[in-house]
């Protein structure tokens, strides 16, 4: 019964520590999916002139899972469905900070309100910000990601040395 018992907290102290490295992949993917986005959107606006609304109806599968439900949520805001704040665009992503959910909320409420070249340019603007924290939230992923499961790994088998 006691092994059990052990299996059982070195195996849960192990999943902490899968959850916390899954946050810093989470923020990783979905800045680099923000990255790409504004590419789209560049490419789009400029050459195909296409609208905000059928830029998000075709966008690739990769993008929409890394943005976890973020470009459904805008797009109930263009059908006028809600109101465009950050507790209906963030709506089930816990994983950003603060300050970042202003900056994406910033860009997402300047979309489609100016002329194609102001709107290029303020794309532009906004995909350098977005490279930043991408390279940013990849240094973390690197340093963080990793040393949080092996401190779940390296917990249990403390757990283990103290209860034998």
């Amino acid at each position: 019964m006691r092994y059990i018992l052990l299996s059982i907290l070195v195996f849960l102290s192990v999943f902490i520590g899968y959850l916390f490295s899954k946050k810093y992949r989470n923020r990783k993917n979905f800045f680099q999916a923000l990255v790409l986005l504004c590419n789209k959107f560049d490419i789009e606006i400029n050459y195909s002139r296409e609208r905000v609304k059928n830029i998000f109806d075709s966008l690739d599968e990769k993008i929409k899972i890394n943005l976890y439900g973020m470009d459904n949520n805008f797009l109930s805001f263009i059908n006028k469905e809600n109101n465009l704040d950050k507790h209906s665009l963030f709506k089930n992503i816990t994983f950003l900070k603060e300050e970042e959910k202003d900056v994406i909320l910033l860009f997402f409420k300047s979309l489609g309100r100016s002329d194609v070249d102001s709107q290029s340019k303020e794309i532009k603007n906004f995909k350098l910000k977005f490279e930043n924290l991408s390279s940013t939230s990849n240094n973390e992923n690197k340093k963080y990601g990793s040393l949080s499961i092996k401190l779940g790994i390296i917990f249990g088998l403390l757990i283990i040395v103290l209860f034998i």
